[in-house]
């Protein structure tokens, strides 16, 4: 049977001489692995269609789907979202690149989830929008939330009665935890204000130091490695603490 979904990118490789494997999730059915036929032909049909499969294109698609097969098919496809800045620029690129690399680590099972997908389009459209404050921060929110989709959300806040933020058990308490794995200060503080925020455009009135962003993004695969079997190591992550000013 055809279903016409909307689909993000998030891997992509080559199939036999002319063809590739693509896994995309999916509004419809989460995440799925399409054989795209013909793409890198050198034939006048086929140039430039293996730019729709890039990681972190948003696309139309029309798919065979059979629950019984690893692999389905694409009948078409065609942009859901052009971006204008995300592919030409670099600090948007990087961002664009560890939010699909942190999907990669994250996604284990393929059911769908129609919150997350709306959560990964509407991450990817203001990062191509928005400013360099916003460009900045929108790695943290999306790692924030992300944790919410999955079901292990962050608990209660930061104040002078809770002002350490324990990893290990997702939620803030009292006092230091007997274990290494925590936030405190302004750490701790930060990541409560961007738990809090619902709107896009209130990132741009946080401001953080190069330090702090680097701090932070390091303590949530921490936290996201705590809470996720066989999460590992991010190469994108280094480029871009170092990337972000």
């Amino acid at each position: 049977m055809v279903h016409a979904t909307k689909g993000i990118v998030l891997r992509t490789v080559k199939y036999g001489d002319t063809s590739i494997i693509t896994t995309v999730y999916t509004e419809l059915f989460g995440v799925q692995s399409y054989i795209v036929k013909g793409v890198r032909q050198s034939s006048k049909t086929s140039v430039g269609k293996a730019s729709f499969f890039q990681p972190a294109a948003m696309l139309d698609m029309e798919v065979y789907h059979n629950e019984q097969k690893q692999l389905q098919f694409i009948k078409e496809y065609q942009w859901s979202y052009l971006y204008e800045h995300v592919l030409f620029d670099v600090v948007k690129n990087t961002v664009a690149t560890f939010v699909i690399e942190l999907l990669q680590h994250s996604l284990k099972q393929p059911e769908a989830n129609p919150e997350l997908f709306y959560l990964i389009e509407d991450t990817l459209k203001q990062l191509d929008k928005g400013n360099d404050t916003l460009t900045g921060n929108l790695p943290l929110y999306f790692a924030l939330h992300l944790c919410s989709e999955l079901g292990f959300r962050m608990h209660g806040n930061y104040s002078e009665q809770t002002p350490v933020l324990d990893l290990q058990e997702g939620m803030f308490i009292a006092e230091k935890p007997t274990h290494p794995y925590y936030m405190e200060g302004v750490l701790a503080e930060t990541t409560s204000q961007l738990a809090a925020i619902r709107f896009y455009n209130d990132l741009e009135n946080i401001l953080l130091n190069r330090i702090v962003r680097r701090e932070l993004l390091q303590a949530y695969q921490t936290y996201l490695s705590l809470h996720i079997h066989d999460f590992g190591e991010m190469r994108s992550l280094a480029i871009l603490q170092e990337i972000l000013s």
